[in-house]
């Protein structure tokens, strides 16, 4: 047989085999069921990344794999803390301040130090965000808030925090007057849109994180404008505020946008509601050398600490009603 009838031959031999072998294979394994089983496979990226066939190391034993175990964790059980879990370093006539009306209080300037320290454990820390924003004056405040009616959570807490139009309602006390600092407080719609809303209805749900933007029309300093940015932990809410513009006395800016931080923690404790608030802001030397405006932050800051105590209660109040009917 000559080369060329060998080689037609040889030829025709390959292709009958690769054609009886290519009928084979489609009956065993149907085309579509081995894109179903491929389809299937790739649902989870994470198991088909972890390619068992490798080529490195493949045998029949490779073929058969256990499936990877499904752990379910139960979630720990987080208790409610008591007062000396969050702050032990306090002394006996401080805690006393920390359980009036009034509350304890602390300021002091870049060169100072924070009397007012969250036990390391506690998860607490608002002084490293406060620090961040290099402020020349800080201003600590504390005070528990007794529950009296019911214990409230963190969602009654939201709620009692969402009636921005009632922070202008209350007044601090001054040489036997009483001074409503602010005219008016009202929300908007975002820090570029500053058209005034509404306070929203009280939530079902509790948010993981919310972002507001407030107007104060201050008697002082004009018309301040806040951005609160609330989150959940653990434990508690942090109400983290800072101005979005720059604050001015007349027309003179007394503090640059971004150099006000306010931050509120508040958590349901056994003994009522912790309220640990810390403020810094910025003044530059000439202003902070020619006016001592701690006093007036201060202020402010009884202010806003009304504010919460009396919408606390209030919320106290509510709940308790409308489980009871």
């Amino acid at each position: 047989m000559s080369k060329t009838g060998r080689s037609a031959g040889l030829g025709f031999i390959l292709i009958f085999t690769l054609f009886f072998t290519h009928s084979l294979f489609a009956e065993t394994f149907p085309i579509d069921e081995q894109f179903e089983e491929e389809e299937l496979f790739l649902v989870d990226e994470s198991i088909a990344a972890l390619d068992p066939f490798s080529d490195d190391d493949f045998d029949d034993d490779s073929l058969y794999f256990e499936a990877i175990p499904i752990i379910i964790e139960a979630a720990p059980f987080i208790g409610i803390r008591s007062f000396e879990d969050v702050f032990s370093n306090l002394s006996e006539d401080q805690k006393e301040y920390v359980f009036s009306d009034s509350g304890l209080r602390y300021s002091f300037e870049r060169a100072g130090t924070p009397m007012i320290v969250p036990q390391p454990t506690s998860g607490v820390d608002l002084l490293s965000s406060v620090m961040a924003k290099r402020p020349s004056h800080v201003v600590e405040a504390l005070v528990v808030v007794p529950c009296e009616e019911r214990e409230l959570d963190l969602l009654d807490i939201y709620n009692a925090l969402g009636k921005i139009e009632n922070i202008k309602d209350h007044s601090i006390s001054l040489q036997g007057r009483d001074i409503h600092i602010f005219a008016e407080t009202t929300r908007l719609e975002s820090a570029r849109n500053r058209t005034a809303i509404s306070d929203p209805l009280p939530a079902d749900i509790l948010p993981y994180s919310d972002t507001m933007y407030i107007r104060f029309t201050d008697a002082f300093f004009g018309d301040l404008f806040i951005r609160g940015d609330v989150s959940v932990s653990l434990y508690g809410i942090t109400y983290n505020m800072t101005n979005f513009r720059d604050v001015r006395y007349s027309f003179i800016p007394i503090m640059r946008s971004e150099r006000v931080s306010i931050i509120i923690y508040l958590e349901p404790i056994k003994e009522g509601i912790l309220v640990y608030s810390m403020s810094g802001f910025y003044l530059p030397g000439l202003i902070a050398n020619s006016a001592n405006l701690t006093p007036s932050i201060n202020r402010r800051i009884t202010v806003l600490l009304s504010w919460i105590t009396y919408g606390l209660k209030q919320q106290e109040i509510l709940t308790a009603l409308s489980e009871n009917n």
